[in-house]
């Protein structure tokens, strides 16, 4: 994982530490061959970290975009946090998933922190796409290394 921001604002106290983000970040998450796979950015965020306990609570807020490349799948939500120790993500807001075979909406979501496998926990009014060209061809241009095919 490799995260950019432009500005960090770094608080510190007795019990816990505070890292804002107010201009936002850009996570990047790559796969075990080191190809980008996952990319979440949002205009704010934040990490806090109990110094007692050492529990940490990472929270990325307003319109937060998480795209898997490989898959081909987006998230947009409002909030989202993430369980470093679990390795998890998840939200409890309105949550639009995006992907070739179709479109879902729901509240809250759930999925590992490369969104390789994101569950909506309470869907309403989603649709998938029925019929597929076989015949087409999907390059990931973010990882692919050769000349793009003329169409």
């Amino acid at each position: 994982m490799r995260m950019e921001a432009d500005i960090m604002e770094r608080y510190d106290n007795d019990s816990t530490s505070f890292e804002l983000f107010p201009e936002g970040i850009a996570v990047f998450g790559y796969n075990e061959e080191g190809l980008l796979e996952t990319e979440i950015t949002s205009d704010n965020a934040r990490h806090v970290k109990n110094k007692k306990t050492d529990e940490e609570e990472w929270q990325a807020f307003g319109n937060v975009v998480v795209k898997n490349i490989i898959e081909q799948n987006t998230m947009e939500t409002d909030t989202l946090y993430w369980d470093r120790k679990n390795e998890r993500i998840y939200t409890h807001c309105y949550v639009r998933m995006y992907s070739p075979e179709g479109f879902m909406q729901g509240y809250g979501m759930e999925s590992d922190q490369r969104a390789r496998d994101s569950k909506l926990l309470n869907p309403f009014d989603s649709y998938g796409i029925v019929v597929q060209d076989s015949t087409e061809v999907r390059v990931d241009s973010v990882n692919f290394i050769g000349p793009f095919i003329k169409k």
